[in-house]
């Protein structure tokens, strides 16, 4: 008897990594979860070691696969999707990584993007990226590497974001493994054109990153190398099985979200907060306070599509803030119930600009501040207003995608903060839109896996996909507009009194 053809998504996360089989109706039937290590050398660095990303990818993948022949599946595809301007170095002979990696979150490079806007190179950065000198993005992450973390370019140096170091393991490592990525993690680096879907010679001479060490940029859905006859992790389990997908995370989310036509727009609350609305085929001009990106290629008809997004860097993160700095709760499941427990904040307002601020304000020198406390304020306030801070940061997003002429008509959220009630009822409020959440709020590694599955022809089009969509609530605006207000007002206040704080090493 046949098997019935499933999709394993690799999910190579900020806090974790996981494996997730999706069959052809979309629903999660199996996945595995390993929690990933943080690093904080020093204030505002942020670091993972890639060994161990690659060991949680086969862990948790040899968890899954080992199931599938006992459940009469078999996998036909595998999709990557990753932390998107994490940077990796590693040498190509034996795979040995150069330097911990340096996460998205990281700060380091502060004066290192501030020199470049000195230099006048701002506009050509944002006119050829869609981006703008952060060092949120992975340029400068790379340079820093090359020029002050130590790490000698002796000829056989890869330098990569998460996705293509998965990759390269993945499909041999030293042995022949497929040195690539697409072109949504390539869009994230400042040094991709997004219009010629290349590198930049001009930006790669700007930032001193030389392109012979960058990996070959390819569409998102497509052959990207075969899994050795060995398998996996050296047991035949995955052996032979086609790589047919790398894309972004929150690519993958607006994928997932089935946000396929233009103005649909999605809400990721994960460690941040990511606002994306699908753009269509044409790349929009650069607009204030947002970014630009590649949102996929998928090859033949459909082939590529560009989207606007708003990169909130702290909501999931605040929550572990909470938990693991404050002690305020035992567990992230905690957070709702504590916050449920009082009617209001009671005025306090948290800005958890840990690490700056991004969209749409893009303050790296913003930190963290806590406004309104008396001596009332207990542990059920900062709970209350950590809530309504994940709701304030996404509708200031909302807001600036709503001036582009584009406005939202609905969100789809998905991640591990949109269970709670509280905070898509407070989004809704907030942003006066109707919010949705879809069966599954896993829609990252769920829109890896159906675009790799779209690849090898288990949906033969993304209108197909569309209709497998289903929503499991949905939360419409209940409070008054003037309350509303009067909260986002007290909200804009205490983001004003964030910003400026830090200075440059």
């Amino acid at each position: 008897m046949a098997r019935a053809p499933v999709v394993i998504a690799v999910d190579a996360g900020t806090t974790g990594v996981r494996a997730l089989v999706v069959d052809d109706e979309t629903r999660v039937l199996d996945t595995a979860y390993r929690e990933l290590t943080q690093y904080f050398p020093r204030p505002g660095w942020v670091e993972h070691d890639p060994v161990e990303i690659w060991t949680l990818v086969r862990s948790t993948l040899v968890e899954v696969a080992a199931k599938l022949d006992g459940a009469g599946r078999e996998a036909v595809a595998i999709g990557i999707t990753n932390q998107r301007e994490t940077v990796v170095a590693w040498d190509r002979r034996d795979g040995s990584p150069k330097h911990r990696a340096i996460v998205w979150q990281d700060r380091r490079t502060l004066e290192a993007c501030r020199q470049l806007e000195e230099r006048g190179l701002q506009p050509l950065i944002r006119e050829r990226t869609g981006l703008v000198p952060d060092p949120y993005f992975s340029g400068t992450k790379m340079r820093w590497l090359l020029e002050e973390g130590g790490v000698e370019d002796d000829g056989q140096l890869a330098l990569g974001t998460v996705d293509a170091w998965v990759l390269w393991n993945l499909t041999g490592g030293p042995g022949g493994g497929t040195f690539a990525t697409d072109v949504t993690n390539a869009s994230r680096t400042m040094l991709f054109d997004i219009r010629d879907r290349r590198w930049s010679e001009e930006l790669s001479e700007a930032l001193r990153v030389p392109l012979r060490l960058l990996p070959e940029v390819r569409p998102s859905a497509g052959d990207a190398g075969h899994l050795p006859p060995t398998g996996v992790d050296g047991n035949g389990l995955l052996a032979g099985v086609p790589v047919t997908a790398i894309i972004g995370d929150q690519h993958a989310a607006l994928f997932g979200q089935a946000c396929f036509t233009s103005g649909m727009t999605k809400v990721t609350f994960g460690t941040g907060t990511f606002v994306v609305m699908q753009a269509g085929p044409s790349c929009p001009d650069p607009v204030e306070g947002l970014v630009t990106t590649a949102a996929w290629d998928v090859g033949g008809e459909a082939g590529m599509s560009y989207a606007l997004e708003g990169s909130v860097f702290v909501s999931g993160a605040g929550v572990q803030w909470l938990r693991d700095g404050l002690r305020i709760i035992a567990a992230a499941a905690e957070l709702e119930p504590l916050a449920r427990s009082v009617e209001s904040s009671d005025g306090v307002v948290v800005v958890p600009a840990f690490t700056g601020l991004g969209s749409p304000i893009w303050d790296p020198t913003a930190r963290g501040t806590i406004t309104g406390l008396s001596r009332g304020t207990g542990r059920p306030q900062l709970a209350r207003a950590m809530v309504e801070a994940m709701a304030f940061q996404a509708r200031d997003v909302l807001d600036a995608m709503a001036a582009t002429g584009i406005a939202p008509t609905e969100v789809r959220v998905d991640g591990g903060a949109a269970v709670m009630d509280l905070l898509l009822q407070q989004l809704a409020d907030q942003s006066r839109l109707v919010v949705l959440r879809p069966n599954s709020v896993e829609t990252t590694a769920v829109g890896a896996a159906t675009m790799a599955g779209l690849a090898v022809g288990l949906w033969p089009s993304l209108d197909e996909l569309a209709g497998l969509w289903r929503k499991e609530a949905s939360f419409s605006p209940v409070a008054a507009s003037e309350v509303a207000e009067a909260q986002h007002t007290a909200w804009s206040r205490s983001v004003e009194r964030s910003r400026h704080w830090a200075v440059a090493d």
